[in-house]
């Protein structure tokens, strides 16, 4: 294997679309995805969802940053001994809670309440993911990889630096080249112990305008990848092939 560059972060979402947490280790599993990212979601009031589905569900469901800008700017941080969440938003005051827990779930619905806009579905029921499938966008179990040097090309782009938390990834890589993510495609990686498979692009959603301190659109990132590099992408999906530690500053080594 040939290095391309090192690792240098890892972030977790446990509640999809709703507060992001930097990570300075995780163990990877074969055909898993990160654990315990997108462990829970919130349902809207249209989605028809009363009772935990048990499988994979459409993000069209949920709660999501795309039309709630604001949810952007919600940090988490978790504790998986004891399944609790702290929140955090810059207009919201602090709370944790327990997903699994009616009451906890109830004060997180009413929490989230005034951070969604008023015109939208309401925050209806926490729903919890089936164990080998999180609650993310597609329905893998798929690891998101995103390049530092994307980022940074994207960013002279727009002329600002953007947050790496704008893209919900899970492992960032640097020192490779801009956008040479999508030329691993098909290829396996290692990442400190693990490897992964990349599988695809991909394609970005309007919840990457918001900037995730203040939860307000600021940058016109898909009008920028549009106009700059003609398409919508950013990162890929990668399928964990063999599992292991990962932790910021390993080497990435490309097969």
């Amino acid at each position: 294997m040939n290095q391309a560059g090192h690792l240098a972060g890892i972030c977790r979402h446990p509640i999809k679309s709703v507060g992001y947490e930097v990570l300075d280790t995780v163990t990877l599993e074969p055909g898993r995805a990160l654990p315990h990212d997108r462990r829970w979601a919130v349902a809207h009031a249209e989605a028809g969802i009363d009772d935990d589905p048990g499988c994979w569900v459409p993000k069209s469901r949920f709660l999501r940053g795309v039309t709630g800008h604001s949810l952007m700017a919600v940090t988490a941080r978790f504790a998986p001994q004891t399944d609790r969440i702290a929140l955090a938003h810059p207009d919201a005051p602090a709370i944790e809670v327990a997903p699994d827990d009616p009451e906890d779930a109830q004060r997180l619905l009413a929490w989230l309440a005034p951070l969604w806009p008023g015109d939208r579905p309401a925050p209806h029921r926490g729903v919890r993911a089936p164990q080998d499938q999180p609650l993310s966008d597609v329905p893998s179990p798929y690891v998101a990889l995103l390049n530092a040097g994307s980022l940074r090309a994207l960013g002279a782009v727009l002329g600002c630096d953007l947050s790496v938390h704008r893209f919900r990834g899970n492992l960032w890589l640097d020192g490779l080249a801009p956008w040479a993510e999508f030329d691993l495609i098909g290829r396996e990686i290692e990442v400190g112990d693990a490897v992964l498979r990349i599988n695809e692009r991909i394609t970005r959603c309007a919840a990457t305008t918001a900037n995730p301190e203040t939860g307000r659109a600021d940058a016109d990132t898909l009008g920028a990848l549009d106009a700059a590099f003609g398409h919508r992408d950013f990162g890929v999906y990668a399928t964990v092939i063999r599992g292991g530690a990962v932790r910021p500053g390993d080497p990435v080594r490309v097969s």
